[in-house]
C-alpha cells in the first residue's frame, strides 16, 4: 500500500503500539491518540512509545482532541478501549463511556471528513460471542447460552446440551454464530464493531472489524489484575505467588501472540476483500487455562502450582475457540506463532518487569459483589 497517513487511537497500549511500530516501518505516517490510563500506564508514557509516531495525549471522548488527532488522516485504527470483564460488570459508566461515547465521537468526525478517510478497522473481541460453538453427537450444532447456576453449584463445569442434556464437544467458532455477550465490556466491544460497521457502510468508509481472541505477548501491563490471563499469572508466579485458576482449569481458549493479531490489522489495510466484515483473529487451537499455567511455571522456574478454586465467575464461559477460515481465505492471514514459542520470548520480557501483584484485590472485589460464587 502506498505510504499513508494514519491514526492509532489506543496506540501507546499493548497492542497498539505493536501496530504503530509496525507501521512505522513500512512507512506509513503514523499518528497515536492515547490518554495514558493510568491502570495501564502506571509510570506515564511507555518507554515503547514510538519517537517516529506523532503522540497527542487526549481522550477518545473529548471532540476537540478527536478533531485535531484525524486532521489529514486517510487511515484510522481504532484500538481505543477500556479492558476487563469483571471490572466492567460494577464500573459500567466508565465503560460505556470510554468504549461507545468514545467510539461514537469518533465516527461522528470521521463521516464529516468523507471522502477522505479510505479505511477504518476497529479492534473488536471475541468477548462477544459468549460460549463458542458446539455439537452434539445428537442434536447437531448448538450455541448455548450460559450455564445456568443449578449446572454450576453442582460443579459440572462442562457444556450440556439445552436440548438432551448430554455433553457438548466444543467446535471452532464462526463470525456467523449468534452473539451472546455476558459482560458490559464485551456489550461495549460488540456496540463498537457495530457502530463502525453500520456507519462505515452507510457513508461507504471501507471497515473492518477484527475480533481478536486471546491475545499474549511483550508490552501487557502485568500490573493490571483485569488484562489476559498470561500476564495476570506472570505477575503472579514473579511475586512467587500461586495462579488463582477457577472452576477446574480444563476450560480453553484460543491464544494469539500479539505479532499475528498486527499481521491481521496490516492485511486488513492492503485488501478490500473483507470490508465491511468481522473477521476472527486466532489460531484455531484450543488451549486450556491449567496447560498455560504449566508453561509459564516451567519458564519462569517456578515450582507453584496453580490454586485450582472450584469456584466460577459470573459471565464466565466455557470454551471458545476460533475457526479463522474467513481471515485466511479474505486476508490471506495464517498464524505463524505457537504458543510453545510465543510463551518463552514473552518470559524473557517479563524477567526484566517489576509487577505488583493485584489479583487477590481484584478477585475481593468480585467476591464482595457476589460476581464470584
Amino acid at each position: 500500500m502506498e505510504k499513508t497517513n494514519i491514526l492509532v487511537t489506543g496506540g501507546a497500549g499493548f497492542i497498539g503500539s505493536h501496530l504503530v511500530d509496525a507501521l512505522v516501518e513500512r512507512g506509513h505516517r503514523v499518528r497515536i491518540l492515547d490518554s495514558l490510563v493510568s491502570q495501564v500506564h502506571e509510570n506515564g508514557i511507555p518507554e515503547h512509545l514510538n519517537p517516529r509516531a506523532e503522540f497527542i495525549q487526549g481522550d477518545v471522548c473529548d471532540r476537540a482532541v478527536v478533531e485535531r488527532a484525524l486532521d489529514g488522516v486517510e487511515a484510522i485504527f481504532h484500538e481505543a478501549a477500556e479492558v476487563g470483564v469483571g471490572q466492567s460488570m460494577y464500573e459500567v459508566d466508565r465503560y460505556v463511556r470510554a468504549n461507545d461515547l468514545g467510539t461514537a465521537v469518533l465516527l461522528e468526525s470521521v463521516i464529516k471528513r468523507q471522502p477522505k478517510i479510505k479505511k477504518l478497522i476497529v479492534a473488536s473481541s471475541m468477548s462477544i460471542y459468549g460460549e463458542g460453538a458446539y455439537r452434539c453427537a445428537s442434536c447437531g450444532t448448538v450455541n448455548p447460552q450460559l450455564r445456568d447456576d443449578a449446572q454450576l453449584r453442582e460443579r459440572r463445569w462442562e457444556m450440556e446440551c439445552p436440548t438432551c442434556k448430554a455433553p457438548l464437544s466444543p467446535s471452532g467458532t464462526t463470525e456467523d454464530k449468534p452473539l451472546f455477550p455476558t459482560s458490559v465490556y464485551a456489550i461495549t466491544k460488540q456496540d463498537q464493531e457495530q457502530f463502525c460497521l453500520v456507519l462505515g457502510r452507510a457513508y461507504g468508509i471501507p471497515t473492518v472489524a477484527l475480533r481478536y481472541f486471546n491475545v499474549y505477548g511483550t508490552r501487557q501491563a502485568l500490573s493490571n489484575p483485569y488484562t489476559g490471563v498470561c500476564a495476570i499469572f506472570s505477575s503472579r508466579l514473579l511475586n512467587d505467588q500461586r495462579p488463582l485458576i477457577f472452576e477446574d482449569g480444563e476450560q480453553t481458549r484460543d491464544f494469539v501472540h500479539v505479532s499475528d493479531i498486527i499481521q491481521a490489522n496490516l492485511l486488513a489495510l492492503e485488501t478490500d476483500r473483507a470490508n465491511y466484515l468481522p473477521v476472527n483473529v486466532g489460531t484455531g487451537v484450543a488451549t486450556s487455562i491449567r496447560e498455560v499455567t504449566a508453561l509459564l511455571s516451567e519458564g519462569l522456574g517456578k515450582k507453584l502450582e496453580p490454586e485450582i478454586v472450584g469456584k466460577y465467575r459470573e459471565g464466565d464461559i466455557r470454551h471458545c475457540v476460533a475457526d479463522i477460515s474467513r481471515a485466511r481465505n479474505l486476508l490471506g492471514y495464517e498464524p505463524r506463532v505457537k504458543l510453545e514459542a510465543g510463551i518463552p520470548e514473552l518470559l524473557t520480557w517479563v524477567r526484566e518487569q517489576s509487577p505488583k501483584d493485584d489479583v487477590a484485590r481484584a478477585t475481593a472485589e468480585l467476591e464482595t459483589r457476589q460476581l464470584v460464587r
